[in-house]
């Protein structure tokens, strides 16, 4: 007759068994901080937007007569035209309203930290999010945004102004564009879902346990998110898509308004080839699409559909 087994050695089994694995372990899934009170987040995945976005955001900033929002349209070559047209909507919206073009000299002035200092709303345009993370990031402006933000100023931005609101932020770029199985002058984007490809940088980190993509279901981005939600499986990976806004309230749940959805990518709890493999891949991703109208809670994972 065998010995039984002792606790010692089945633990020893269980920890070689592991350590054999192909795969990375999951990463656990975080508790809420529902102490951590903040300002809400409206981020818009570009295109026209239905009134009830701009809406939304006004109601957060504090309304008719109360609201006193700030906008920064730097992401656009047009910055003074996009940043007027985006000041005149609010204001005819009840909204103390004002644009500013700033350089990342000016990021740094008084009168412009002043300014933010005041601010029930901050707005990000749209264009490129590189220049508007070039102008602003690691300024006295950003920290002074934050600090807005951390005393419940509302946070908004459309495309490229969403873009920058995930502290892993996409840029737009990719190392290999077409993929490794064509030629590297191929006109398609995003073709391959692939290590090492999709080129992030820091942004703005107003949110912090995601990262967003926009003009998502419109222009197929689904393979550069799934790549990135991969090699960065404790971040959820959420596409918002055009004419559609994620709206993030004091306590990090998350709610979608619009005319589209948004879809939700997982990894937190999937198997995940381990990191220098050269194939990117996984096992148990989530995934849920939320139609306007949806909400979910990140820490929870908990979606409810409409």
């Amino acid at each position: 007759m065998k010995a039984p087994v002792s606790a010692v050695a089945l633990l020893l089994l269980l920890l070689g068994s592991a350590c054999r694995t192909s795969a990375t372990i999951p990463v656990p899934i975080a508790t809420a901080p529902r102490s951590a009170l903040h300002g809400s987040l409206v981020i818009v995945g570009g295109g026209p937007r239905p009134p009830e976005i701009r809406q939304r955001f006004v109601d957060h900033a504090g309304g008719a007569g109360g609201a006193n929002v700030i906008v920064f349209a730097m992401a656009s070559e047009e910055c003074k035209e996009g940043g007027d047209e985006e000041v005149a909507a609010l204001r005819a919206m009840g909204v103390d309203a004002e644009s500013r073009c700033l350089t990342r000299v000016e990021a740094d002035a008084d009168s412009n930290v002043a300014r933010v200092a005041k601010a029930t709303g901050i707005w990000f345009g749209g264009g490129d999010q590189a220049r508007l993370t070039g102008v602003l990031r690691g300024t006295r402006v950003e920290e002074m945004m934050h600090r807005r933000f951390d005393a419940g100023a509302v946070v908004g931005g459309t495309s490229a102004g969403a873009a920058v609101m995930s502290a892993v932020m996409l840029t737009g770029d990719e190392r290999r564009r077409g993929g490794d199985r064509l030629p590297t002058d191929s006109s398609d984007a995003y073709l391959t879902i692939a290590r090492d490809n999709v080129v992030t940088v820091p942004g703005f980190g107003f949110i912090t346990n995601a990262v967003v993509d926009q003009h998502f279901f419109r222009r197929k981005r689904h393979n550069r998110l799934i790549s990135v939600v991969l090699e960065h499986p404790d971040l959820i990976g959420v596409g918002i898509d055009e004419s559609t806004a994620l709206v993030v309230d004091s306590v990090g749940k998350w709610s979608v308004i619009g005319a589209s959805a948004a879809i939700v990518y997982d990894a937190r709890h999937a198997a995940i080839t381990p990191v220098g493999a050269k194939i990117l891949g996984a096992a148990g991703i989530s995934v849920d699409v939320l139609p306007s109208g949806s909400s979910y809670d990140p820490f929870t994972t908990r979606a409810v559909l409409p």
